[in-house]
């Protein structure tokens, strides 16, 4: 039926999320705490039989928590204001939080134009629920992309040093991009987007 249908795609985006996190983290972290690493890969086998949308929802948060808490372990040297403790959305109130939502928003728009592009309803999704202008679909596409697009772009900027505390502003425990800092944000992202893998499928080298 359509919620069995809906339920086995939604379980391999979720798995697919959690183990391309897993991925980045083994490969970034400096602390490589082996702790977080297996549990991450227990969540993701149990996303792939998650019996039910609630509990895989509960699993997507399980894997979130325990990857977030290590994300301050990739960014390089002294943190300062780049300090990361928690995920924070509405709002953003840091300057990686901030980061994150930004590029966030960024994926979101460009799965919403693919599938667009290929005649798919953008607010019909199997994961996320249909909610009055909310892009369901595209929100479930991105889920998959989120560590090896927005965050790799995030930690790319941050690690290099081309966005810099200049690029935010603070108010009222909020933090936003100026002018400047979204053009950094946005450039970043669109070189991640033009790097080139291996298409798992078919073989042959693909942009993202």
């Amino acid at each position: 039926d359509d919620l069995g249908i809906g339920l086995r795609i939604a379980r391999r985006m979720v798995a697919g999320k959690i183990l391309n996190a897993r991925v980045l983290l083994r490969r970034n972290s400096k602390a490589r705490d082996a702790g977080s690493i297996r549990e991450m890969k227990r969540l993701a086998v149990l996303a792939e039989a998650a019996e039910s949308f609630e509990r895989l929802l509960g699993l997507e948060g399980g894997a979130a928590r325990v990857y977030f808490s290590q994300f301050s372990t990739m960014v390089r040297g002294d943190l300062g204001p780049f300090d990361f403790e928690r995920r924070t959305r509405r709002p953003p109130a840091d300057p990686i939080n901030c980061l994150l939502s930004y590029v966030y928003g960024l994926l979101v728009k460009d799965c919403t134009t693919t599938v667009l592009g290929v005649g798919f309803d953008p607010y019909s999704g199997m994961y996320h629920r249909p909610r009055f202008g909310r892009p369901a679909l595209a929100l479930d596409l991105a889920e998959e992309f989120r560590p090896l697009v927005a965050d790799s772009t995030v930690l790319t900027l941050v690690n290099n040093g081309e966005i810099r505390p200049s690029h935010f502003v603070v108010r009222g425990g909020a933090a936003g991009l100026t002018a400047e800092g979204r053009r950094t944000v946005i450039s970043a992202y669109e070189r991640r987007l033009d790097t080139e893998v291996r298409h798992p499928t078919f073989g042959y080298s693909v942009t993202y």
